[in-house]
């Protein structure tokens, strides 16, 4: 244990990632990469869980299924440090989020954990469930269906890097932006959810070359919203 001024916390050195290392201190864990620090903190989601503020959210409009009352099930496919899913839980939605790399995984279990103890937060986070593995393969051998399959690809690489978030860049560090979009799709739409939603920067290409039934636009990202009937594609 080190400590720095009056806080403490560990270190830890990431094997096959030069230069990155985890770091453990009162606020949780946290990655860093030279003078860049990511960590999963859901408590800067409190303003946007008000009940007026966040029925307006891109992700909550877009997950809308007409005609029907939930409570719902989502299957985020591409979880990152899981900010579209918490907003999905507070509005009442059950969702599974899978998260392939290892780190980032961690870094999500980890923000879950915390946000358990926060009073405000607890009951949005009981409604969120980490699967660390491959998506593309649970999707193809669930059981039952979900309800709406959220996927986040990662915004592609070649963006110009000064509008690239730093959150972004470290992101793309651990998981290369999806190299196989047809097969993410194909995958999520074969789970026969009612509905596939995917996040794309706004004026980027449809992923795979899908067009969706209709999109939730904003002004730097949109949710492309592909409806189907259900069951097995």
């Amino acid at each position: 244990m080190t400590e720095r001024g009056e806080k403490e916390y560990n270190e830890e050195v990431i094997t096959g990632h030069p230069g990155m290392f985890f770091r453990t201190d009162d606020d949780g864990l946290s990655l860093i990469s030279g003078n860049q620090e990511l960590r999963g903190d859901f408590t800067k989601l409190i303003k946007r869980i008000r009940s007026n503020d966040l029925q307006r959210e891109l992700v909550v409009r877009a997950a809308r299924i007409k005609g029907k009352v939930g409570p719902f099930k989502v299957i985020d496919a591409t979880a990152g440090l899981g900010e579209d899913s918490f907003l999905l839980a507070a509005a009442g939605y059950t969702v599974q989020l899978y998260e392939r790399d290892h780190i980032i995984a961690m870094l999500l279990g980890d923000a879950l954990r915390r946000a358990a103890e926060v009073p405000e937060l607890s009951n949005i986070v009981q409604r969120m469930e980490l699967v660390e593995g491959d998506s593309i393969m649970a999707l193809t051998t669930l059981e039952k269906p979900p309800d709406i399959v959220l996927l986040d690809p990662m915004f592609p690489a070649r963006q110009k890097s000064g509008l690239v978030k730093k959150k972004l860049q470290m992101l793309q560090q651990l998981e290369q932006p999806c190299t196989d979009e047809a097969a993410l799709l194909q995958a999520a739409i074969y789970a026969g959810p009612r509905k596939v939603i995917i996040k794309r920067p706004a004026k980027g290409e449809y992923l795979a070359g899908i067009k969706p039934s209709y999109s939730i636009e904003g002004s730097v990202i949109r949710y492309d919203c592909i409806v189907q009937l259900g069951g097995k594609a």
